[in-house]
């Protein structure tokens, strides 16, 4: 019986997926409680987009190097 190995390409980009969702993961809550704080600013709205925007990419980023690495690990 043949053991499966680990396909290291697929895990380095999954590593490589988690390593840029890194710093989406504390840039988005920074910038979304910076821009809770400064409601009455002109700029409120785009920045709390922008906040949204990095939050969810961590997310979408954070899913797909998950599965990347599952995939290297499992199939």
């Amino acid at each position: 019986m043949e053991r499966k190995r680990t396909n290291k390409v697929l895990l380095g980009r999954g590593v490589k997926y988690m390593a840029g969702a890194l710093p989406l993961m504390f840039s988005g809550p920074v910038i979304l409680f910076s821009s809770f704080k400064n409601q009455d600013n002109p700029l409120f709205i785009p920045v709390l987009i922008v906040a949204l925007l990095l939050m969810f990419g961590s997310m979408y980023l954070v899913y797909k190097g998950l599965r990347i690495i599952m995939q290297a690990l499992f199939d």
